[in-house]
């Protein structure tokens, strides 16, 4: 209020400023969104966490739409500074690339490094009305002052400098590749950069802390895994096992098996993929320049984990060939997926489903080895920012009817079950859903000079572009619809607007074509006036966190269309849900739990199931044959395939028909009609209004399960060893706790 206040006074529109503020450039898609609500979750929950990460100067880019093609600019987020950081100089660390390793009676030493220096930089992340503030801490790289001296001392100033921004180069850009491995130096050098600091960082706390230690400084770590639990996001962070390990062993001069049970019993993997592209799997040449006392370390232990499966399976040299750390590839490379598993004493997946198929498929060798290890963790997303903050008009009609409990206990929700007759409340959340719409539409409208139909469907699907994902499929059901309404103007036809977003890796040239393709039909169907009242397509240009927050609270429809099995949870299909879209998708990622909470009759589910899909890779996909048996994807391909949507480029689309027709691995045709039948359930269903919105009720009260309040308190009790607090903490203007 005092900050209003002082707005007013300045003359300053606190909504203009909010625009104002730029994205954090921090994330890559859903995985960086959802460790953003992790921290909010860990602060509400009164755990005492750190969220480490890279500061990086240049973020994810910023997407524009030219001629109907993706190009990028970059994302210069910190151009007018972060007013929400603090720089901490007192804490910047010296981190070491290259090198060599010499042996000797005391054990390895890495030396004649390169070090560049890692600055902090703090943020704070407040809990929800607890007063707790936990701190998300951000390394940037900087040059020291000795870098490279000696050229300043034969005159070479202008080459010392550029050396020196050679090093700050490590935090320059974050790499944009979501769902796919790009084995470039400058990524390890990253990943190694953020684990180095970190870890450094975390030592010199636990070495600190007075609790449990009447040493001034520790010099025991006995109790490391008890007083600190580090969780992996991914394979991106697995260099903290191997450093883990360097730290312990050379510096601290542990012996081997004590710093390995140490190392084992702090670090917990997550998975968030079972894409194969997906996993990272570095040249050992590169670790042999960059980081050679950590392939020694891999070296062994790798050594030590084939002796133990050796043991265990005598003569199954192919078992050790799969779950050797190392494949014995052209080049020989490092499986980090492999060693985040052997060296965390838990491993997850984020959603029942997904975690499913990783024991039974990527880590199935594994499972069987150590079945304790595998878990399951759904996912979830905070409400503060998804619910109460970008849709508050569907939070205060919530709290109207049931209380502001849900506000951090979305289970509370559940509470809404008995006004799904209601007539006021349906009324309240159809006007809230229409409201919403206007908001989005009025922005779209200027933006894209489009005008859109309040009365259409929002049919919503908004992701990173990528070939398992599907817009391929929404695609070919937008130009079914175009055909229809064009052979058949009178018929009884809804009104539909598609909108399509979210960013393709630069280097990805599938998906780039992919968004070329959505234009394109976009620009075809938005200029014919014989359709445009009826559909539109639109594509969501820079599709981002502030946009989610206008798009979401807007959709009438959620579209979560990947193939079943490639989706390892998903998170944008929790927000829609629990902001009052339906859902229409397949049983893959978290909407099968979904499905579940609200009951399957009130999503919109079809097409293949993982079992299906499975069995078609044994016998065979043949998408030619869906192609000669259904008419109306014949038609829409051969307009693909005929220049229809590109008469200026006939063969512009000559590449994504042959690979759907030929190598598509996601199965589109083999889902199309079963697709195009449920969203004519879809409109069916939207013509009656308050059958639709008591759905939409239902799904709201179903919601409860996909908070991310749940995801971390199982996180806490389950792999880290500690139990949330509901203890808050006096404002500074109280004093303090009394007994």
């Amino acid at each position: 209020m005092r900050l209003f206040t002082r707005c007013l006074e300045l003359g300053l529109d606190m909504e203009e400023l909010r625009d104002i503020e730029e994205d954090a450039g921090l994330g890559n898609g859903g995985l960086g969104r959802l460790a953003a609500c992790f921290l909010d979750s860990m602060a509400t929950l009164g755990l005492a966490a750190y969220g480490y990460g890279i500061r990086y100067e240049y973020g994810i880019f910023n997407q524009k739409i030219r001629n109907g093609c993706q190009v990028e600019e970059a994302d210069d987020w910190l151009r007018y500074g972060n007013p929400w950081e603090k720089a901490r100089p007192e804490y910047m660390l010296p981190i070491h690339f290259y090198g060599h390793v010499e042996t000797t009676a005391a054990g390895h030493k890495w030396v004649d490094t390169q070090v560049v220096l890692a600055m902090p930089y703090d943020t704070p992340i407040p809990g929800y009305r607890n007063n707790t503030v936990n701190t998300m801490r951000l390394w940037s790289a900087r040059a020291p002052n000795d870098f490279k001296l000696h050229n300043f001392n034969v005159g070479d100033y202008i080459e010392a400098v550029l050396d020196r921004n050679l090093a700050e180069n490590i935090t320059r850009v974050l790499y944009p590749n979501d769902n796919f491995f790009e084995g470039k130096e400058l990524r390890l050098k990253q990943e190694y950069f953020l684990v180095a600091a970190t870890l450094q960082d975390v030592v010199r706390r636990f070495k600190s802390s007075k609790i449990g230690s009447r040493d001034p400084v520790r010099t025991s770590f006995e109790m490391f895994p008890e007083k600190v639990a580090i969780q992996l996001n991914d394979t991106h962070p697995a260099l903290a096992i191997p450093e883990l390990m360097r730290i312990l062993v050379d510096i601290e001069k542990l012996e081997w098996d004590k710093a390995w049970d140490i190392t084992c019993r702090t670090c917990a993997y997550t998975n968030h993929t079972v894409l194969p592209e997906a996993l990272e799997r570095w040249p050992v040449f590169m670790f042999e320049q960059l980081l050679p006392r950590h392939l020694l370390i891999i070296y062994d232990i790798n050594h030590r984990h084939l002796d133990r499966i050796a043991a265990k399976f005598p003569g199954d040299v192919d078992r050790l060939r799969r779950m050797s750390l190392i494949e014995e590839s052209d080049p020989k490379r490092i499986n980090m997926a492999h060693l985040c598993v052997v060296g965390s004493h838990t491993v997850n997946g984020v959603a029942r489903i997904h975690s499913e198929l990783v024991r039974k498929t990527v880590f199935k060798d594994f499972y069987e080895v150590d079945p304790e290890k595998f878990q399951n963790k759904t996912n979830g997303v905070t409400p503060r920012r998804w619910l109460l903050l970008c849709n508050p008009a569907l939070s205060d009609i919530i709290t109207e009817k049931i209380g502001d409990g849900f506000h951090s206990d979305l289970q509370q929700l559940q509470k809404l079950l008995p006004f799904v007759d209601n007539e006021i409340f349906i009324r309240q959340v159809a006007k809230v859903k229409q409201e919403n719409k206007l908001n989005l539409a009025s922005y779209l409208q200027k933006v894209t000079q489009q005008q859109i139909n309040l009365d259409s469907i929002f049919d919503v699907q908004v992701k990173r572009i990528h070939e398992y994902k599907r817009q391929l499929l929404n695609c070919l059901h937008a130009i079914t619809l175009y055909n229809r309404l064009k052979s058949a103007p009178s018929q009884d036809f809804f009104p539909r607007t598609i909108m399509i977003g979210g960013k393709a890796a630069p280097g990805y040239h599938m998906a780039k074509l992919i968004i070329r393709l959505i234009t394109s039909v976009g620009h075809v169907i938005n200029n014919d006036a014989a359709v445009n009242d009826k559909l539109k397509v639109i594509f969501l240009e820079n599709y981002r966190v502030s946009l989610a927050e206008k798009v979401i609270p807007a959709a009438d429809l959620s579209e979560q269309i990947s193939t079943a099995g490639t989706e390892a949870s998903g998170t944008g299909n929790m927000k829609f849900m629990m902001n009052g879209a339906l859902t229409i998708g397949t049983m893959d990622g978290a909407t099968v739990e979904m499905a579940e909470e609200a009951g399957q009759d009130n999503l919109f589910i079809f097409g293949l199931s993982v079992n299906e899909v499975e069995e078609m890779d044994r016998k065979g996909y043949n998408a030619k044959e869906y192609y000669e048996r259904l008419p109306e994807l014949k038609m829409a391909v051969d307009q693909i395939q005929n220049g229809f949507f590109s008469p200026a480029q006939p063969g512009l689309f000559q590449d994504l028909v042959h690979m759907l027709l030929n190598h598509d691995r996601f199965k589109v045709f083999a889902d199309f009609e079963a697709y195009v039948q449920c969203q004519e359930r879809v409109s069916k269903l939207y013509k009656n209004p308050r059958e639709w919105t008591r759905m939409v009720i239902r799904n709201i009260a179903a919601s409860g399960k996909f908070s991310s309040d749940r995801t971390i308190a199982q996180y806490a009790s389950d792999i880290w060893g500690v139990e949330p607090s509901g203890v808050k903490i006096p404002p500074p203007n109280e004093p303090p706790f009394q007994e």
